[in-house]
């Protein structure tokens, strides 16, 4: 057996000190030895198996004391930064709440962009907790919710979804709708390198983003970093290339991309690191 639920079962048995090995998805004979040992130490039975009960117990400690909810304001939106690991309540532009997550691991990054919410669940169980608010990404199935895995929390852990606890996400899923803005941010440099490829309408990815990103640092616009290459994308683009003295094409090729970087510091940023 392998995969991201042994990934996960691994780094807590790690946290708690029972399991010496090396994080790598693989259930083996050392990994099962520090699932009886837990099982043992918390009085289950002693079988090597993981069971729901069994991440119930692990997540036993892991959730925050519950404060009681502050009013939410009439209309919200949602803020959330990749680097420092939070998602907040924004009220207009002044923050109204903030809360820890956890992120996307590197190989399998949360969609930086500008989103909506696009469904609302209650209690989805198991990985996806207490509460589900699914993402307009267009090339993936993107969403915020809880977790019965209460320890990743503030780290990068999860398939590219926003982790919460359950009681936080209970009360963000209180205040946001069915349309709610959502921006994932992080630095532009955190998606250098993404696009390999001539960008043009009608295609779609996390390297349309990075280039509306890179037009939006320029001042021009594309109105809404969505990751699809649309008709306002593609205006920008020949508005840009037009300012510049590149070919009009509205197309963003290797050489219009190279140029955006350039003049968004992209470069300058990366030998700074």
């Amino acid at each position: 057996m392998q995969g991201e639920d042994v990934w996960e079962l691994q780094n807590r048995l790690k946290q708690l000190g029972l399991f010496k090995g090396t994080c790598d998805g693989i259930y083996g004979k050392k990994t099962a030895a520090a699932v009886r040992s837990f099982q043992k130490a918390r009085k289950q039975p002693v079988t090597g198996k993981v069971v729901e009960a069994t991440w119930e117990a692990l997540g036993e400690g892991c959730e925050p004391v519950s404060t009681p909810p502050a009013e939410p304001p009439e209309y919200v939106s949602i803020l959330i930064d990749l680097e420092k690991l939070t998602l907040t309540i924004m009220e207009g532009n002044h923050p109204f709440k903030q809360f820890p997550v956890a992120i996307g691991k590197p190989s399998t990054p949360s969609p930086i962009g500008e989103w909506k919410i696009t469904s609302k669940e209650y209690d989805k169980g198991g990985a996806f907790g207490a509460r589900w608010m699914g993402l307009n990404v267009p090339w993936g199935d993107y969403g915020i919710h809880g977790t019965n895995r209460p320890w990743s929390i503030g780290s990068t852990a999860s398939a590219g979804c926003i982790r919460m606890f359950n009681e936080d996400v209970v009360q963000v899923f209180e205040w946001a709708t069915v349309g709610t803005r959502v921006k994932i941010k992080a630095p532009l440099t955190w998606l250098a390198g993404s696009c390999n490829r001539t960008l043009k309408d009608g295609v779609c990815g996390p390297d349309v983003v990075y280039a509306q990103l890179l037009l939006k640092e320029t001042g021009f616009n594309p109105y809404y970093c969505d990751g699809w290459y649309g008709a306002l994308t593609e205006l920008a683009v020949q508005t840009y290339q037009l300012h510049t003295g590149l070919t009009v094409t509205g197309k963003v090729d290797e050489e219009t991309r190279h140029h955006l970087e350039e003049k968004a510091g992209i470069f300058e940023t990366q030998n700074q690191h």
